[in-house]
């Protein structure tokens, strides 16, 4: 529901907007905010600029000069953080009470070769999520409200502390991978995550096929698991808890599943994808049904990274000439993260008509003039 900004009487928009362009747009307030976008023409909408994969056309918005953590409730595991707080501060306040965001947010600066601090606001404007989604859900299934300002300027608030208190439409989980594409994200209210007592990861050698098998076992097993990936012909699960219930549930996976061993493993190497970091190719992210990514991979001939069971399948391509898209139709998505110089693709998958109908629908309702980071989400 739109909420009032206080002050907007007060100043010219134009004299705000005008003043804030010097300083590349980084408002510290919604008022600022708002005052902004009423007079924008086309705005790219920036948090600390580490996730960006589409071309920008337009004025650079920073939500950098929103931030700091507005309300933390530890006992009620609770937190609420302004979009431009570091993801790295909202770490370091859970931590100190042993908590931390349960759906494990990616570090893709290396992959990207990006540089700058990663927000909490473009975090949830991507719908970041890490190899724990698996047992948690993504970073929109942990987003408890939010508010942004749309592109008529108008304050929005959805969603508040508990999930109940959702109503009308759920623009919560709609702003959550939305890339900025709706409206400038000011605030996020998340449930956070008590840090385990105890981690075991079992890893055994398979390859592309077989390990995937394993781990999708695994994964409908009653087990529960919070990592299934496979990197470099290493199949590896990993399962977070209590100590008593780790070492159970690690002997039944390994009575299930075989010659499976419990060793020391890299999750960081999955969920940031370092492997392909300093290597030359294209990077595709593939979306696709666990039980059809080996034959993905195989038809392609390209070297992979999967999580997530083999839904989430990573891509190097090395002279950019593979058929991504045209091997994953009808089975998936295929975004092209990182490019080559000679690439012309769009970032993201072509929409099915029905849903890029929809797309157009919600654009045109919550930014009807079209200003909000051009060329992304279709």
């Amino acid at each position: 529901m739109p909420v009032e900004a206080p002050g907007l009487s007060a100043p010219d928009p134009e004299d705000i907007f005008a003043s804030m362009k010097g300083e590349r747009m980084r408002p510290t307030s919604e008022a600022e905010l708002s005052v902004a976008i009423k007079a924008a023409r086309s705005l790219v909408v920036r948090g600390g600029g580490t996730r960006r994969a589409a071309a920008e056309a337009g004025e650079v918005l920073q939500t950098s000069g929103l931030t700091g953590v507005t309300l933390y409730e530890p006992g009620a595991l609770t937190l609420v953080a302004r979009a431009g707080t570091p993801v790295a501060e909202i770490g370091a306040a859970l931590a100190g009470e042993r908590q931390r965001l349960a759906f494990e947010v990616p570090d893709l600066r290396g992959l990207l070769a990006r540089e700058g601090i990663s927000t909490i606001g473009g975090v949830v404007a991507a719908n970041a999520s890490g190899p724990r989604r698996v047992q948690v859900g993504a970073c929109r299934d942990a987003l408890l409200g939010v508010r942004f300002v749309d592109g008529a300027g108008n304050i929005v608030k959805n969603g508040g502390r508990v999930m109940k208190n959702v109503t009308g439409y759920d623009l919560v989980k709609l702003m959550a991978g939305s890339c900025g594409s709706l409206g400038v994200i000011t605030e996020v209210a998340f449930k956070v995550q008590a840090l385990p007592e105890a981690e075991v990861t079992l890893v055994a050698e398979r390859g592309l096929p077989e390990g995937l098998a394993d781990l999708r076992r695994a994964l409908g097993s009653p087990f529960d698991i919070s990592g299934a990936a496979w990197l470099d012909g290493r199949a590896m699960i990993r399962i977070e808890g209590m100590a008593g219930s780790v070492a159970y549930r690690a002997d039944q996976l390994r009575a299930l599943l075989g010659d499976w061993q419990e060793l020391a493993a890299d999750w960081t190497a999955v969920r940031d994808v370092t492997p392909f970091a300093e290597r030359p190719g294209a990077v595709w992210r593939l979306a696709v049904k666990p039980s059809a990514a080996a034959g993905i991979v195989k038809a392609l001939g390209l070297e992979a990274i999967c999580d997530w069971g083999g839904g989430l399948v990573w891509l190097l391509d090395p002279e950019g000439e593979a058929d991504v898209r045209d091997a994953v139709q009808g089975l998936g998505t295929a975004t092209l993260l990182r490019a080559l110089p000679s690439q012309t693709l769009p970032v993201f998958h072509p929409e099915a008509a029905g849903v890029a109908a929809l797309t157009r629908a919600l654009r045109a309702h919550f930014d009807p003039r079209g200003i909000f980071n051009q060329g992304m989400m279709g």
